[in-house]
């Protein structure tokens, strides 16, 4: 009787974590529909930190940057067919300089809170968001679980 619960609390903490994401797909001032909103209660709280790699989109345009002035540069050496090689040269030195330079991806620590729920339906269900200090859940604390068309949200019951 235990084992069907634990795989269907597995089964939704699988689905809540890798499907939905952990912040509100909306924005302030915007109306949202709503599907459900179900009660329940905090079990448990746990805070976590989840590292993300933000890469630089520009990276193409700072690597032919280097190209260009490195060509440039290199066409002012050597004369003739000499002068075309030193070019060729230039340009992809400049954009190998561009390129390993021109990298500014980081590393971003995004704050979340893991909340286990039991909800009034007697389910219970794991949901991970956006830690907001302004909102700090306990164990025991009434709640609201508003589920969204692609989304899951949690606040306390009103």
């Amino acid at each position: 009787m235990l084992k069907p619960s634990i795989s269907r609390l597995f089964y939704v903490c699988l689905f809540f974590s890798i499907f939905l994401p952990a912040h509100a797909d909306y924005d302030r001032n915007q109306a949202v529909p709503v599907e459900k909103v179900v009660y329940g209660s905090i079990v448990s709280v746990r805070n976590i930190t989840q590292k993300q790699l933000v890469e630089d989109r520009n990276q193409g345009w700072k690597t032919f940057g280097g190209a260009l002035i490195g060509g440039v540069v290199g066409h002012q050496f050597g004369g003739g067919s000499g002068k075309d090689v030193a070019t060729v040269l230039g340009a992809l030195i400049g954009a190998g300089i561009g390129n390993r330079h021109g990298d500014s991806s980081y590393v971003q620590e995004l704050k979340l809170v893991e909340l286990m729920i039991k909800q009034d339906d007697g389910e219970q269900v794991m949901i991970i968001q956006d830690l907001d200090p302004g909102m700090v859940f306990n164990a025991g604390d009434e709640v609201r679980v508003v589920y969204l068309q692609g989304g899951v949200r949690v606040d306390r019951a009103m």
